[in-house]
């Protein structure tokens, strides 16, 4: 199994990119974080997960060893194949996603990942306990209970979710409160 990688990147598309491994090309699922924070000709490095399926083998790839380790119990769950489990990392910072499922909040996984009430329910029922031996550091239940509510103010005046997702992975975290946080997505957001 291909566990880690370490190579030159040769081509960046919108799911993946290509990483010359001493003159081996090999193609590497990742979120849209990972592959917003690199460019072409990068030195990049990689802990991977090798998918065998009948009809393909997919690589996916990842900065930190505790994203991995949380892609690995997502694909564990029945239902939840790669490119799903990758889409949830994806779309929130691993922080805040493990809080979440610590936390048994299946509001805030459906209302931020995207996925159905009951997937978030079972991700929640099969990786509460586990997701503790991450030890990823806790975000507090009053900062997600702010994020739900301003994705859910942004998309009230028109912007679209995956838009309002972008502008809240951000906001710095020392902005607190609910207002400020809304305020300052919006000005990210003009920006773009």
């Amino acid at each position: 199994m291909i566990s880690h990688l370490s190579g030159t990147i040769r081509a960046k598309k919108t799911t993946f990119l290509m990483l010359d491994v001493h003159g081996v090309g090999y193609k590497v699922h990742c979120t849209h974080q990972t592959l917003e924070s690199v460019a072409l000709g990068d030195e990049c490095a990689l802990f991977t997960h090798l998918s065998v399926r009948e009809d393909a083998l997919d690589l996916f790839g990842f900065f930190t060893y505790e994203e991995l380790e949380l892609f690995i119990m997502l694909i564990s769950i029945s239902g939840i194949g790669p490119r799903s489990a990758l889409g949830i990392l994806g779309l929130e910072r691993i922080e805040k996603l493990v809080s979440a499922i610590a936390h048994g909040d299946v509001g805030y996984l459906t209302s931020v990942s995207g996925v159905g009430k009951k997937s978030a329910e079972k991700i929640v029922l099969e990786l509460k306990e586990k997701v503790v031996l991450l030890n990823i550091e806790d975000v507090t239940t009053t900062t997600r209970h702010e994020d739900e509510d301003v994705l859910e103010a942004l998309k009230a005046l028109g912007y679209r979710s995956d838009e309002a997702r972008d502008a809240l992975r951000l906001i710095p975290s020392d902005i607190e409160s609910q207002s400020d946080r809304i305020r300052e997505a919006l000005r990210l957001l003009a920006r773009s």
